[in-house]
């Protein structure tokens, strides 16, 4: 929404944030199982992703660095400090985690990737929740995993937790942001010699009885992905018309929460030419709108589209580019064949190109390990990032790129929910065979994250139940957050 006043840092508006963010969606049950489902999606709805909170304090909550327990939607405090005046008063850090470990028993090394990926869908997610309040998020680039790991606690608790490892700092101002808004900055030093001289608490308890699968590659590359402290970028992205008006009368909150990941589409439905074109541009980045505002650096992740029924548009391959350089690197990289027409009757500012105009169904089924998902729908997506000339003086960037596809997914998500359609992710792909496709043939270019937008087949056996039913203390079902100590 837009805001002309900014929402208040109070603990309903730091609930709201956390439970629009990372909170519960629903429950849903068949017959006696029951499982749950979440506002920020997850490979498999395992979830490795965990949610800390620094805090400066206020009346209500006070200074200090929180765990968020997302079944009981409380806040557990780790650190308790008298003092935490590095954070100005109108401003909180968010850190993310990951425990790879949740996914990789499902989905071996892929589960890197996947874990990464799911980082990337919850860091738009925060800031998504974020704008619902007039809130501005904006990615602490420049910090090492270390400092991170030591911030958010990580070092402190059982030995026998299951490895804990830090992915990302997020700073939420509680005003929107501008052109001229001071730059962010916590000065990481002090802040960790403050958080040195605070009361440590609790151990995180183990979700598994036992870890039996062990998967030394994923601790292989992480070791290799690991970041160190580093100079942020200052990227800021290209003037641009603002979006076209969403055509739905919900309003944003009410879209989070209604937001699902489809599992089959009616292969008949054809979607409007507008509808498709606000969502494509959505994807690109403009100052102080969500999520991509939140990035530090210039786009390096690209879309390639099979498009299915899209009404107006001929069914076949498209590209979208969302940067010039990315522009010179497609066309430098893929099929010299491919024609580089401008889609018709699209905005000026929107670069998209049909490359091949072809019933794509098949290709896209293959592209995506089989699954019917990718040719059932409206039309897919290939993201497609700047490999060879991100990683190789700085491997930790692989994380990034798979964070901004994350980020790209969790937008089509939403935007497909306002659209009163539907989309998935697509983890499982043969990228050898989608470079085929495009004819790349270095390493210039990787496949990294496909995704699928349509019109969703529901399951009516399926019954939904409020996402905090289950909890008799909360003074409203939503939006209330107690803190407490880190269970055992």
């Amino acid at each position: 929404p837009d805001r002309v006043n900014p929402a208040p840092l109070t603990l309903e508006n730091l609930s709201a944030l956390c439970e629009l963010s990372l909170g519960l969606s629903s429950w849903k049950v068949y017959g006696a199982t029951r499982w749950a489902l979440r506002n920020n999606p997850s490979s498999g709805n395992l979830h490795p992703t965990e949610g800390y909170l620094v805090f400066p304090g206020i009346a209500q909550l006070p200074a200090g660095v929180y765990h968020y327990h997302v079944y009981r939607h409380a806040l557990e405090r780790r650190c308790s400090v008298d003092v935490l005046d590095t954070i100005e008063p109108d401003r909180f850090l968010v850190g993310l985690s990951s425990l790879h470990w949740r996914e990789a028993w499902k989905y071996g090394e892929r589960a890197y990737r996947y874990g990464q990926l799911d980082v990337g869908h919850a860091v738009a997610a925060v800031r998504y929740a974020a704008a619902t309040l007039g809130w501005s998020v904006t990615l602490l680039e420049g910090w090492s995993d270390a400092q991170r790991a030591t911030v958010l606690g990580l070092g402190h608790g059982a030995d026998d937790a299951e490895c804990e490892s830090p992915d990302v700092m997020l700073q939420v101002r509680c005003m929107p942001d501008n052109e001229d808004a001071e730059s962010p900055a916590v000065e990481t030093g002090m802040l960790i010699q403050q958080l040195a001289c605070g009361s440590w608490s609790g151990k995180p308890n183990r979700l598994s009885p036992a870890n039996r699968v062990n998967w030394d590659v994923i601790d292989q590359i992480e070791a290799h992905c690991r970041k160190p402290a580093t100079t942020p970028d200052a990227d800021k992205p290209a003037g641009r018309p603002m979006v076209a008006e969403c055509e739905t009368d919900l309003d944003a909150v009410s879209v989070i929460r209604k937001r699902r990941s489809a599992q089959a589409f009616d292969r008949e439905s054809i979607l409007p030419l507008s509808y498709f074109y606000r969502m494509l541009d959505c994807l690109q980045p403009r100052q102080a709108v969500p999520p991509f505002d939140t990035l530090t650096w210039a786009p390096r992740v690209h879309a390639v589209l099979f498009v299915h029924r899209v009404d107006g548009l001929r069914p076949g391959l498209y590209a979208l580019p969302r940067s010039e350089n990315g522009e010179t690197l497609l066309r430098d990289n893929l099929r010299q064949q491919f024609n580089w027409t401008r889609a018709p009757i699209c905005p000026d500012w929107l670069p998209l190109y049909q490359l091949v105009s072809a019933n794509s169904r098949n290709a896209a089924r293959t592209v995506s390990c089989h699954q019917a998902i990718a040719a059932d729908s409206a039309f897919s997506v290939s993201m497609i990032a700047e490999f060879d000339e991100a990683v190789k003086d700085a491997p930790w960037r692989y994380r990034q790129l798979v964070w901004e596809a994350g980020m790209i997914g969790q937008a089509l998500s939403l935007e497909a929910e306002a659209a009163d359609i539907s989309g998935t992710g697509i983890g499982c792909f043969f990228d050898d065979t989608m470079h085929e496709i495009l004819g790349i043939d270095s390493n210039v270019l990787q496949s990294i994250y496909h995704f699928t937008v349509g019109t969703a087949l529901k399951d009516s056996r399926l019954v939904s139940l409020p996402p905090y039913g289950h909890l008799q203390t909360h003074a409203s079902q939503d939006n209330d957050i107690t803190h407490e100590p880190l269970s055992q």
